[in-house]
């Protein structure tokens, strides 16, 4: 039977370099995913060519009960499926075993949301009296003040700063550009930066037009501001788990509960579809309560004696 798996093996990696015309890196992925559920199925006495939608559904309970995450099941049921079509393409078998098979559910992941007041601790624990303290108030009043991913940040440029206009561009996803408006705290510490920090540095070429540098004036990388915004998260006491990425979840939910239209969230954090924005609706069960006790005519106590 062992044999068997490694024949269909050998006959489905030539059917993905030779007829899918895969990357290697493709192939490799997909041999790996059939090859553990192979292992799994050693000792039962199944061939691939005799495989029931049982013995996938046994396989992803297992990957399960041990720990693998939904979206690696998914991985793994899709390289079943590629497997299981090109058996059935082949006429090996007359039946798909994939084809009852239910994907993984996901769910719904709602990010991590600072407070403003976690915001502002923050800021507060970053020590203003240095260069680089100057430097980091004005990366966190960025990233906070404007919704850009990591990546962004650090490829910001100098001249894509519109002081005037109180908007910065941003090279995006797909090398996608957008107008982002930027706030008046994170204009004013961005041209702190630039008139009493960066000006005096010595700046390595290439990074002449790099907006934020680091002590030998080259890129900051994103390691750099995670291990940044961590150590100032530690120091103002937030015990959520805080990475850069934070302020962008932080930077959308705010405006929404301030009553900030979707479609114009949408634009600003550059997502191509409404419906990953949408995931920053979820609002906190206690501040709808509060807008309900504040705001509906027949919430308040003493409606409720007339």
């Amino acid at each position: 039977m062992e044999q068997k798996w490694k024949y269909f093996l050998q006959q489905f990696e030539a059917y993905l370099r030779l007829e899918r015309l895969l990357a290697a890196h493709s192939i490799v992925a997909y041999l790996s995913d059939v090859t553990k559920f192979f292992r799994f199925l050693l000792g039962k006495a199944v061939g691939p060519d005799s495989v029931e939608s049982i013995h996938i559904q046994e396989f992803l309970a297992a990957l399960h009960d041990v720990g693998i995450k939904a979206t690696s099941q998914l991985r793994v049921l899709a390289g079943l499926r590629v497997f299981y079509k090109f058996l059935w393409l082949s006429g090996h078998i007359t039946k798909d075993p994939t084809k009852l098979i239910e994907s993984p559910q996901l769910g719904q992941h709602l990010p991590s949301v600072l407070s403003v007041l976690e915001i502002e601790a923050i800021i507060h624990a970053i020590d203003h009296s240095t260069p680089i303290g100057i430097r980091n108030r004005a990366i966190v009043e960025t990233l906070y003040g404007t919704g850009v991913r990591v990546s962004e940040l650090i490829s910001l440029r100098v001249s894509h700063l519109y002081f005037e206009e109180r908007f910065i561009r941003v090279i995006g996803k797909g090398n996608k550009e957008r107008l982002i408006p930027i706030g008046a705290m994170a204009l004013k510490y961005i041209k702190l930066y630039l008139e009493e920090v960066r000006i005096g540095m010595n700046i390595r070429p290439g990074h002449l037009d790099t907006l934020f540098l680091n002590r030998r004036g080259s890129g900051l990388s994103r390691v750099m501001i995670f291990l940044m915004v961590q150590a100032l998260a530690r120091k103002a006491k937030v015990d959520v788990e805080v990475g850069p990425h934070i302020f962008r979840h932080s930077f959308a939910t705010h405006l929404i509960e301030g009553g900030a239209d979707l479609r114009a969230i949408q634009e600003m954090l550059g997502h191509s579809s409404i419906t990953t924005t949408e995931i920053y609706t979820h609002l906190d069960k206690n501040y709808l309560k509060q807008i309900m006790q504040d705001y509906h005519p027949r919430s308040q106590l003493n409606d409720l004696h007339q």
